[in-house]
This record gives C-alpha cells, sequence and structure tokens, in this order.
C-alpha cells in the first residue's frame, strides 16, 4: 500500500518508522515539516527532516527525541570559547549532516533532492521528503513581540505564552513536486500524531497543499497527538489552550474538520469518539502512545488496516 504521512518530529517520526516496519520499502513517503528550519553558523538546520531521517536510519537519540544517538558535542564547545552562542545544540555527527546538506545546496541541489540522497546515503527504505524546497518559518508572538520558532522552542525554554502564529513564506511556497506526486499516487494519506499547530499546520499552510491532500485519491486518517488532554512530548497541549483551542483528541480533530474522513484516538480518550464522529469523521480506538519499536508497528499496521 502507497501511504503518504504528514509529519513533523518526534510523535510522527515514530509513525513513520512504524510504517517503515510493517510495509515494503519504498511503499512510505513522508511529507515533512520545515517551518522549524533555521540558519545556524551559515548552515541550513532543518530539525523536523533530520529528526524523521535519524529515527528512519535507526541512529536516532530515543532519549531525547533529536539528535544522533550517543553524540558529541566537541565542535560546539569549541564554537563557545571562541565566543559563539551555544544555546542550539548541534552535535558532532548532527554537525557532519548539515555541511553535507550544505554541500549538496551548494552544488545546485533542491532540498528536495538533497534530502532523498541524504536519506539513501544512510540507507533509509522510505521517501522522505520536504513539504516545499521554498523557505517557510513559523514565528511566534510572545509578549515581548514576534520571535522565530527556534527561538521559543529552544532558547527560550517554550516558557512563552503564545499568543499568535504565523508561517512566513508559506503563501508564496510551492509544495514540492515529489510531495504531490505521491499524494496523486496514494493508497493512504495519513496526518500523524504531531503538533498540529507547528509541526502540521505550516506544511498545511503552503498554497496548494492542503487541496493536494484533498485531491488525493485514497481516505485520509489522522492520528490524535494529544492523550488525555496531554501532549506527549513538546508544548503542544498548552499552545492549543494560549491560542483557543481545546487541549483533547476532540480539539484536534476540529482542526482537521472537513479534511480528514477518518481519526485516530487512544484508549484514554475513547469517550470523545461521538463528539468527533459529529464533526463528519469516523472514529477508531487505538493504543497510540509509541514507547517502543515494537508498539509503532502495532499502531501502523491497525492504521493501514483501516484503509
Amino acid at each position: 500500500m502507497k501511504v503518504v504521512l504528514l509529519a513533523g518530529g518526534t510523535g510522527g517520526a515514530k509513525l513513520a518508522d512504524g510504517l517503515q516496519q510493517v510495509l515494503p520499502p519504498g511503499d512510505v513517503t513522508v511529507i515533512v515539516n520545515v517551518g522549524d528550519d533555521m540558519e545556524w553558523q551559515g548552515l541550513l538546520i532543518c530539525p523536523d527532516i533530520d529528526t524523521v531521517l535519524y529515527t528512519l536510519a535507526g541512529v536516532g537519540d530515543a532519549e531525547r527525541g533529536w539528535g544522533v544517538a550517543d553524540d558529541t558535542f566537541t565542535a560546539l564547545g569549541m564554537l563557545a570559547r571562541y565566543g559563539h552562542d551555544a544555546w542550539f545544540q548541534v552535535g558532532d555527527a548532527d554537525l557532519a549532516t548539515h555541511l553535507h546538506r550544505a554541500e549538496l545546496l551548494r552544488e545546485g541541489s533542491s532540498l528536495t533532492d538533497a534530502t532523498a540522497a541524504m536519506a539513501a546515503a544512510l540507507d533509509v527504505p522510505s521517501h522522505l521528503v520536504p513539504a516545499t524546497d521554498d523557505r517557510v518559518r513559523t514565528m511566534v508572538q510572545t509578549d515581548d513581540g514576534w520571535v522565530d520558532f527556534q527561538d521559543y522552542f529552544v532558547r527560550r525554554g517554550q516558557e512563552d505564552e503564545v499568543r499568535a502564529l504565523r508561517f512566513d513564506g508559506a503563501d508564496v511556497a510551492r509544495p514540492s513536486p515529489v510531495a504531490l506526486a505521491a499524494l496523486a499516487a496514494a493508497e493512504l494519506v495519513v496526518i500523524g500524531p504531531s503538533n498540529p499547530l507547528v509541526s502540521i499546520g505550516p506544511t498545511l499552510a503552503i498554497a496548494g497543499m492542503r487541496e493536494a491532500v484533498l485531491a488525493a485519491p485514497a481516505p485520509r486518517i489522522g492520528v490524535s497527538g494529544i492523550v488525555a488532554g496531554r501532549a506527549l512530548r513538546g508544548p503542544a497541549d498548552r499552545m492549543l489552550v494560549s491560542l483557543g483551542h481545546v487541549s483533547s483528541a476532540l480539539g484536534v480533530a476540529r482542526m482537521y474538520e472537513g479534511l480528514l474522513d477518518h481519526f485516530v484516538v487512544d484508549e484514554a480518550d475513547a469517550a470523545l469518539g461521538p463528539e468527533i464522529e459529529g464533526l463528519g469523521m469516523r472514529v477508531s480506538v487505538l493504543p497510540t502512545v509509541m514507547r517502543s519499536p515494537a508498539d509503532r508497528a502495532e499502531l501502523a499496521r491497525a492504521i493501514v488496516a483501516l484503509a
């Protein structure tokens, strides 16, 4: 089954790994958020792409949820000695990824082609595609004004009250042609259990992307990243509340109303099923908390079976 997954960071990466485990090589395409991207030391950093890349390659740091397992930080330490701000943690192996990406881009590769080449080099059997080759940046409005996403997320430790979001460049960006081709050929489209505001939101905000998802000749299934009112990792629950949404699986489902045919909630949220079905989507109750590779595969297999 040709499955297209829209994903952001940790939760989306875990489900991508589960799908990769249970489907034949090449059957999974992951369209990844680029709104978190930033420039650092003259290099393009793509946190969500890299988290999915490392997870699918089996080299990701499962404990932290980002970076390469057992990485060291010697280069970052030396930069700090030279007087550079070291708030953004880039490990030595991670730095190699950013340097290699920069070389591919400098030689004329698009971000799509560079990402595909890097996935192939790490023996990833799935297709990993940035949502767009164009520049899109998530901006967060705090009480101190607008800051870029990584400033809010890492430097400021997600402590600010989020007053608004905007996705700079999304209105003029165009989806990656490879992403559009994958959606057009999909037999199942899945929106992963990623932050609906800043992991999925920037992707759907790209001009033409939502329309491409709706036009896909396949069932569209979403998975709630909020379980029992809480985000398993990250600030999604707090962001939902501060922006006027409800921090629950129902609140997430409302954000996808009109886009999804089917919504998956955790067993802890089974009671919300009737209200979610009132939004015009079927509901399935599954164990969605992925604590192990086996959990990831079990959830992926169940989602494929729904289609």
